[in-house]
């Protein structure tokens, strides 16, 4: 995976002249009982959703230093934030990642690469559908805690991540910010 990371700055870089944004956008979760995870499903989870993060933005180190400075957004979760069932793995990988994000962003600062966590809460998206059909009362109970009383969609994390990426946020580094209608906020 590491070689695969850096292969894909490598390339990224040699077709556009430089890079300046990396987004680690990996995500996936195998829903079960925590004491039923084997080693190889608890592995391939860290693997896509923490080590990944990590291998590629080691990757954009260098090219960040000689472009003088960058931006990675990492994506996290709101599981980040809270514990769930049958996402053991998931929560533990997201919210490792928004450690990971605060390590880099203090650690390379001198650099000029800032680091920041965008946490989505419900987004309509392919693992989030999956999780609709296993639990039946999960739109409800979504909807009832979401202030804007909707799912989120891809398109709702678009703006933040945009402003994250332009100059006018070279101030902010290392935080986690929630995108999700208000749900973390809600008792």
């Amino acid at each position: 995976m590491r070689e695969q990371c850096f292969d894909a700055i490598v390339q990224t870089e040699a077709h556009f002249g430089r890079i300046d944004i990396l987004v680690n956008n990996a995500g996936m979760n195998i829903r079960r009982d925590a004491e039923q995870y084997t080693y190889a499903e608890w592995d391939q989870i860290i693997a896509t959703n923490l080590s990944s993060a990590f291998h590629c933005s080691q990757a954009v180190h260098e090219p960040f230093k000689r472009a003088h400075g960058g931006k990675i957004i990492n994506i996290g979760s709101m599981f980040s934030l809270f514990g769930t069932i049958f996402a053991a793995g998931y929560a533990a990988s997201k919210g490792d990642i928004v450690q990971l994000g605060r390590a880099l962003a203090v650690e390379w600062a001198n650099d000029n690469i800032q680091v920041n966590t965008l946490l989505p809460g419900w987004i309509e998206i392919e693992l989030t559908a999956e999780a609709k059909k296993l639990f039946p009362d999960l739109e409800a109970g979504i909807l009832s805690r979401t202030p804007q009383a909707r799912w989120g969609k891809p398109a709702d994390l678009a703006g933040i991540a945009v402003a994250l990426c332009s100059s006018a946020c070279d101030f902010i580094t290392g935080t986690a910010i929630p995108a999700d209608g208000g749900y973390s906020v809600q008792g």
